[in-house]
Formats: C-alpha cells, sequence, structure tokens
C-alpha cells in the first residue's frame, strides 16, 4: 500500500527513532528513507560521555572500594553511619558511575537528532545485555555500551560479537571470568592446594542461546559444555596483574581447557584463546543467526508477530553480507512492511519517557526525574530482568497498572513542561500526519494547557509507534 510523504515521515521519525522533536518531521519530508539511512556511518552510534572513564578505570575503582572493605573487616568492622559505611560507599558507586552513565545516555536520547541511530544502538545494548545484578557490573554497564556496543553497531556483526563477549563487563556478569577448564594447569594447582573450581557454562549458553543462533538452532547441551570449555581462559585482569592489565579483558592460558572441540558438527582443533573465536565467528555466519538476528529486529521495529517476508529479506541480506550490520539497517528501512501506516508496537517506559522529553523540547537534569519514574513502570535502570534483555511485547507493557502510572507521570510531567506552548502545536510536531482528528480535537479543547499535553502524550497514536 503506497502512503504519501508527510506520514512516510512521520513513521521515519516516530517509528525508527525515538520520537519527534519540534521541525524533525518536516526535516525528513522531503526524503524520509534518506533521512533514515544518512544516520547509518561507519563509525558507530554516538556516545553518551565522549571521553568519559573506561571499563578498566572503573574496575580498579571498585576494586579500591572491596579492598578498603575486605581491610575495615579485618580491623573489627565499621559503625553504620560512618564515614566509610560499604553501604554509604555502594551507594556512592551507584549514584557517582552507574547514575551518571544512565543520565548520560538518556539525555543524548532527549537530543539527539540521529534518533534511528540511537534507537539501533539501543536495540544492540538490549541483546547484548549486561544487567546491574552485582555492583561491579552495574559500574561497567556505561563503559560496556561505549566500548563494545557503540562502536560496532554498523560494522560485522562478528565484531560486535566478539568485543561484547570479551568486555569485561559480560565476563564478570555471566561469571566466564573464573571459568577454569576441569584438565587445565590451573585446575590442577587449585585441588593441590585444596581449593575448588570448575567450568561456568553460562556466557557459552547465552552466547548460543540469546546472542546468535538462538534456541530453537538444534544445538545441544554437549555443544554448550563443548563451547564453554573453549571459552575457558577469557577472563579479566585482576589487581595483581600489570598496571595495564588490571580491570581488561585477559586470556589465561593455564586456565584453558586443551584439546579439540566439536561444537555443532564442526572440529575446533585450534590452541588458546583462537579455539572459542573460531567457533564465535561461525557462530556469527550461521544461517540460524541470520534467521534469529532478522526476526528479532522485524519484531523490534515493526511488529511483535513480524511479517514473514520482511524477516526473510533481512535474513537474505545478512547472509549475502557476512553480517554487514549497515546493510542490514539500510535493508530494513527500504522495506515496505517496515512502513505500514498501522502503528503495531507498543513503547517500553524507557521510550515513553524518552519519546515525551522530545516532543515538548526537555531534557531531564538529574537522574531523581527519571529513575523513580522507570523503576516504577517496571523497566529499573540498567536492570534488566535476565540476559535476555527488556522485553518489547505489548502485552508486557500495556497492563492496566502500568498504564495508569504512564498517566501519572504525563500529568506531573505536563504540568512542569508545557511552559506556555499551544498543545495543539506540540501534537502536531510530535505526530505529524500521525495525528488523528480525533486525538487533535481532545488536545485543543483540554480545560488547560497541560491537561492538554497529557492527552497527548497518553493518545494511542503517542503510546505507539
Amino acid at each position: 500500500m503506497a502512503i504519501d510523504r508527510d506520514l512516510r515521515a512521520a513513521i521515519a521519525v516516530t517509528r525508527f527513532g525515538l520520537g519527534a522533536r519540534a521541525g524533525e518531521i518536516e526535516a525528513a519530508r522531503a526524503d524520509p528513507e534518506g533521512w533514515l539511512t544518512g544516520q547509518v556511518r561507519p563509525g558507530g552510534a554516538d556516545q553518551p560521555q565522549p571521553g568519559g572513564p573506561t571499563a578498566a578505570q572503573r574496575f580498579a575503582e571498585f576494586r579500591d572500594y572491596a579492598q578498603e572493605r575486605r581491610e575495615e573487616k579485618a580491623e573489627g568492622g565499621i559503625q553504620k553511619g560512618d564515614k566509610a559505611d560499604p553501604v554509604r560507599m555502594a551507594a556512592r558507586l551507584l549514584r557517582d558511575d552507574t547514575g551518571a552513565d544512565f543520565l548520560a545516555r538518556v539525555q543524548l536520547a532527549a537530543t539527539t537528532d540521529a534518533g534511528f541511530r540511537e534507537r539501533w544502538a539501543l536495540f544492540w545494548c538490549n541483546h547484548f545485555t549486561v544487567s546491574a545484578t552485582k555492583l561491579v557490573t552495574a559500574t561497567l554497564i556505561g563503559p560496556f555500551e561505549q566500548e563494545a556496543i557503540r562502536p560496532n553497531v554498523f560494522g560485522r556483526f562478528q565484531d560486535l560479537l566478539i568485543a561484547s563477549s570479551t568486555h569485561p563487563a559480560m565476563l564478570i556478569y555471566l561469571d566466564q571470568a573464573q571459568s577454569i577448564g576441569p584438565d587445565s594447569l590451573a585446575a590442577g594447582r587449585m585441588a593441590r592446594g585444596g581449593k575448588a573450581g570448575g567450568l561456568n557454562e553460562n556466557l557459552a549458553r547465552e552466547i548460543m542461546e540469546l546472542h546468535t543462533v538462538g534456541v530453537d538452532a538444534g544445538y545441544s547441551q554437549a555443544d554448550v559444555t563443548e563451547f564453554a570449555r573453549a571459552m575457558t581462559g577469557f577472563s579479566v585482569g585482576g589487581p595483581r596483574m600489570a598496571p595495564d592489565q588490571v580491570g581488561r579483558f585477559m586470556f589465561r592460558e593455564a586456565a584453558h581447557q586443551p584439546g579439540a572441540r566439536t561444537i555443532m558438527g564442526r572440529r575446533y582443533g585450534q590452541d588458546g584463546q583462537a579455539q572459542a573465536l573460531a567457533v564465535m565467528k561461525d557462530l556469527a555466519a550461521s544461517p540460524h543467526t541470520a534467521h534469529h538476528l532478522a526476526t528479532k529486529l522485524a519484531a523490534h521495529f515493526v511488529a511483535d508477530d513480524p511479517p514473514p517476508a520482511l524477516v526473510e529479506r533481512l535474513k537474505r541480506n545478512y547472509l549475502d553480507t557476512h553480517g554487514d550490520l549497515a546493510a542490514l539497517a539500510r535493508t530494513l528501512v527500504a522495506a515496505p512492511e517496515a512502513w505500514a501506516p498501522e502503528a503495531r508496537k507498543f513503547k517500553t517506559p524507557y521510550e515513553f519517557m524518552v519519546s515525551g522529553w522530545r516532543a515538548a523540547g526537555t531534557t531531564p537534569q538529574d537522574l531523581k526525574g527519571v529513575a523513580p519514574i522507570l523503576n516504577g513502570m517496571g523497566q529499573k535502570v540498567f536492570s534488566a530482568p535476565s540476559p535476555k534483555g527488556w522485553p518489547d511485547e505489548t502485552a508486557i507493557w500495556c497492563a492496566p497498572d502500568a498504564i495508569i502510572k504512564r498517566m501519572a507521570w504525563s500529568e506531573g510531567f505536563a504540568a512542569g513542561a508545557v511552559a506556555g506552548r499551544d498543545p495543539s502545536q506540540l501534537a502536531r510536531d510530535a505526530l505529524g500526519a500521525r495525528l488523528t482528528p480525533l486525538v487533535a480535537q481532545a488536545v485543543a479543547r483540554a480545560e488547560t494547557r497541560p491537561e492538554g499535553l497529557a492527552i497527548l502524550l497518553m493518545s494511542p497514536e503517542f503510546q505507539r509507534r
């Protein structure tokens, strides 16, 4: 079905992007598709904190904190409320590190003029989830996204896979850093010293199930175990290492399980680190991975139940280009199914709030106005419930209680955001040709300007993309 340029411009900004700022739909009108593909660039996505702290610096900071706690315990502990209270110290790390990282990410989303580029980056951040289930991983999520994900979102998928799988945040989050081959030199030394240590399959399992081929690819538990053995030795430099190795990826040869591996019918005879890297490259090239990623992308951008023709088109492009993510993004933009007039995706709480800030032309200045609201809506800051990441299916986010919380936020936000402006103009800027006469009339007839903006934010046209 052909749609006019006004509607295509509105879809480009509100579906592919993060919501429209004033004048953005008009800017996309001349060439909506070109406006989107122009945001695809070899250098990757934008950085919320250019030149910000690295994972190695954060890791060293956390190790200093942990060392202080050990020393305090050895000295008989400290009293609650003391300056060095570990609870207060942990809160400081979360506020100064994790909170600052998330606020910078939110501020970028609220102000960027490349909403598609940011949405694309956020998709991959969620695909390779690291969650704040541990204090150390909480402080590393920001650097993980900036170092492993954002630079690689328009490169080759295998590079993105390897970068994420070897980053300290992922290695710690999924307990890979301590995984030891049962027949390795390290295992022998530990056994002689009366210490326990062993194989951990978490990262190997999630790479196969979530990051690459998917649960329906036909692999077995034996394949997962063999891959985990191949990955032994992938670790993080600790405090006893040279300063330039602390908090960085390192391969511990002594912890690696020796011998050849057979995974999904393919033999890997490489030694050391090269063995797991070879497995990852083959997983990245698999048709199963192409199908898994194509399905996820189509479901994220178009519909919970994605059109099979779109999935097949994305899969074919992935295989033809050997996992070129820039080409995949352009193929998505060119797909007619992605431009269907019906808005079938329901915004997550994060997407909803970001699009609200963009519509009002505001930017949150501190985390106090962000974190409690997101937490209440069920999307706690940097805390996806599992390695699978945040779901974006409509049924997850549109329960009655969730809608009431969105309404409460909309009313409070509108009271301070409208600032004497015409809510009808805000509605036209935010939705363009997607604004229906019914919603336009409701906004125009609101008793107050804040009420008009709240009606816009809670309209089905704004809630969906």
